[in-house]
C-alpha cells in the first residue's frame, strides 16, 4: 500500500509505524505484568519480537496490518503501542493497545482518536469491530464513554463496533476534551 504516513500527529501523542529497533521496548511492555493482564500471552525474547516485527513489515507493505508505537508529542518518548489488523471488507480490528507510565495526560483518548482517523480517513475503512476482555473494567468504561456500540458479549469478551459515520459525529466532542485542563486520568 502506498501513501501511508509514517507518523500521525495528535494533540498530545503521535503514532509512528514500528521498526525492528522497537523490538526490545515492545517485548518489555508485553512481558510487564503492569501492562499485559488483558493481552494475549507472549513468550520468547526481544530477538523473537524483532523477528515478529520483520515478518509483520510484509503485512504492513501489503496493507493488511499496521502496528504503531505511541509517542509523546512533547518530547518524542515512546509511551505505548497500538495495532490495526484484520482489515477486510471495509472494516478493521484494533488492539495490542498498551500505554505505559510515560504517557502524557489524555493519551488513551488521543491514541484512540488517531487510530480511528488513520483507519477511516487514511485507509478509507467504514467500520471498527473490536473486543475488550470482560474483566477489563477500565477499558470497557473508556470505550463506553468514547461512544463504542456494544454488539454482544460472551464469558471472555465484550464486542464493540464504531461505524465511520458515528465516529465523525463523536469526533468534535472528543476533540473538545483537549481544550479542557488535563486530569490525572488518560
Amino acid at each position: 500500500m502506498t501513501n501511508i504516513p509514517t507518523q500521525i500527529i495528535g494533540h498530545a501523542a503521535t503514532l509512528r509505524l514500528v521498526t525492528e529497533d522497537d523490538a526490545e521496548y515492545i517485548w518489555g511492555l508485553r512481558m510487564d505484568p503492569r501492562y499485559n493482564t488483558h493481552l494475549s500471552q507472549v513468550s520468547g525474547t526481544a530477538e523473537d519480537q524483532r523477528a515478529w516485527i520483520t515478518r509483520y513489515k510484509a503485512r504492513e507493505a501489503a496493507g493488511s496490518e499496521y502496528y504503531f508505537v505511541i509517542c509523546r508529542r512533547d518530547d518524542g518518548r515512546r509511551c505505548g503501542t497500538v495495532r490495526i489488523y484484520d482489515i477486510r471488507d471495509g472494516q478493521f480490528t484494533w488492539g495490542s493497545w498498551i500505554l505505559d507510565d510515560a504517557k502524557p495526560p489524555k493519551a488513551a483518548l488521543d491514541s484512540a482518536l488517531l487510530v480511528y482517523r488513520f483507519a477511516f480517513d487514511v485507509l478509507g475503512l467504514e467500520r471498527a469491530v473490536y473486543d475488550v476482555r470482560a474483566d477489563n473494567a477500565h477499558t470497557l468504561a473508556f470505550h463506553d464513554r468514547f461512544g463504542g456500540q456494544r454488539t454482544g458479549m460472551d464469558a471472555e469478551n465484550v464486542y464493540y463496533e464504531i461505524p465511520a459515520e458515528l465516529f465523525r459525529t463523536l469526533e468534535p466532542g472528543l476533540n473538545a476534551a483537549f481544550a479542557q485542563p488535563a486530569s490525572s486520568r488518560s
